[in-house]
């Protein structure tokens, strides 16, 4: 389980930001909490913010954080020219409307509980790079009865590599074929390290969706479940879980397209949705894509949703509510949250503007959380549960959180003015 993601001078954060899913001691809902590690842990958190406030951001710092584990053992070496110009080598973007802040690092960090391990570890690892070299990378690790972190590994620019943590031959080879660009965990990977292995593989077991991007949307429609071609089981899953919004679809309809040509081995489907007819016991075909914009991404969203409550991982969305109805993200959230459905503590983080979500029925003060923008283009990250008002008081868990979010209490609104350029002269 993720316990907190911290990033610094990425995008509209120039300073250090915390999304921090630790529970807080305040009592409603109880029940939302797992207990990992001598932790207690969240499973929800929802990101709420004006249009430009930075909010996907946040998404997109987890996600810059994700492809450079993943990724970085490609960067560099003896390809340096190409791979500087190549799509692949992804250049980080500081906060930009600051000399100084142009010129620094930024930094990602991030801690964990590895949901496949019995023992209970929990991990701390970040890393701090400008657009051309890694400049820190570390590694520490704390057993769950242990009062502090030991370190598996750690490094800085112009100092002697530290890896304590690494077996001797696997640090020799990690001291030959490092490259500035490149990450130790993602060159551990590629090396079978297997700590290093373990924790690139925390971030790809998580799954980190943008809905607010046409052009993902449009990939993602194409992506079928694992198994969903050939296994009726699988089918029968997808329809029970249409069925929990809308149960006009009763089957489906799936043959392998030939395609003239074909350069790759990638097999192809046309997917066909069965409806019932009016007046006959014969079922209605159509295309899958001719179904609406919602259906289609529900059926997005459930690869999605079975591989995290199967791994126990995160799935972080951006934009979850776009072309949703509130009930049905509200239905999506209590998932997240039933612990006989949940069984292994995923967890769902989310950006929306959706306020039937802001609500003390559904999501604890510490569950929720505001970007806001200054007037200098900086975003700040703070919880309900933290903010306090302008009497110095905290929020109380009756309030009505919706309303008192529209009338600005809590900040991160929208700056509104007339629009008085379309007023004719």
């Amino acid at each position: 389980m993720l316990i907190q993601f911290n990033l610094k001078n990425f995008k509209s954060f120039k300073e250090e930001v915390s999304l921090d899913l630790s529970s807080t001691k305040i009592s409603e809902h109880v029940e939302h909490i797992a207990n990992i590690a001598n932790d207690k842990l969240l499973k929800v958190a929802a990101i709420y913010g004006a249009n430009a406030s930075g909010k996907s951001n946040i998404y997109e710092a987890f996600d810059f954080m994700t492809y450079y584990v993943s990724e970085s053992f490609k960067f560099g070496g003896e390809n340096d020219n190409k791979q500087k110009n190549d799509s692949q080598y992804m250049k980080v973007i500081p906060f930009l409307f600051d000399i100084t802040s142009r010129e620094n690092e930024s930094t990602f960090e991030v801690f964990f509980v590895d949901n496949k391990d019995s023992s209970q570890k929990t991990y701390q690892y970040g890393f701090a790079l400008n657009q051309d070299e890694v400049l820190e990378e570390w590694l520490y690790c704390k057993a769950k009865t242990a009062r502090g972190y030991k370190t598996i590994f750690y490094r800085k620019k112009g100092q002697e590599l530290e890896l304590p943590g690494i077996p001797k031959s696997s640090a020799e080879n990690i001291n030959i074929a490092l490259e500035k660009e490149t990450l130790i965990v993602s060159l551990g990977a590629k090396l079978k390290i297997a700590k290093l292995k373990m924790i690139r593989e925390w971030f790809l077991n998580n799954e980190i969706i943008n809905f607010g991007d046409p052009t993902e949307n449009y990939f993602r429609s194409r992506m079928i479940p694992e198994g969903f071609n050939n296994d009726k089981d699988v089918q029968k899953r997808v329809i029970d879980f249409f069925s929990s919004f809308d149960e006009a679809i009763q089957g489906f309809d799936i043959k392998e397209v030939k395609l003239e040509n074909e350069i790759d081995d990638e097999k192809r489907y046309s997917i066909d949705s069965l409806h019932k007819m009016i007046d006959s016991t014969e079922m209605a075909s159509i295309p899958l894509r001719n179904e609406s914009s919602g259906t289609l991404k529900m059926f997005t969203l459930f690869p999605s949703l079975q591989i995290v409550f199967e791994q126990g991982s995160v799935l972080f969305i951006d934009e979850l509510n776009a072309r949703l109805h509130p009930l049905l993200v509200r239905n999506i959230v209590l998932t997240f949250l039933n612990p006989e459905i949940n069984t292994r503590n995923a967890q769902l983080i989310f950006t929306t503007h959706d306020i039937w979500q802001l609500s003390n029925d559904l999501l604890r003060r510490d569950e929720i959380w505001f970007v806001e923008k200054d007037k200098n283009g900086v975003s700040s990250l703070y919880s309900l549960a933290d903010f306090v008002d302008e009497s110095g008081a905290k929020i109380r868990k009756d309030e009505s959180f919706a309303k008192n979010y529209l009338i600005g209490k809590y900040g991160a609104i929208p700056s509104l003015k007339v629009l008085d350029m379309f007023k004719e002269e």
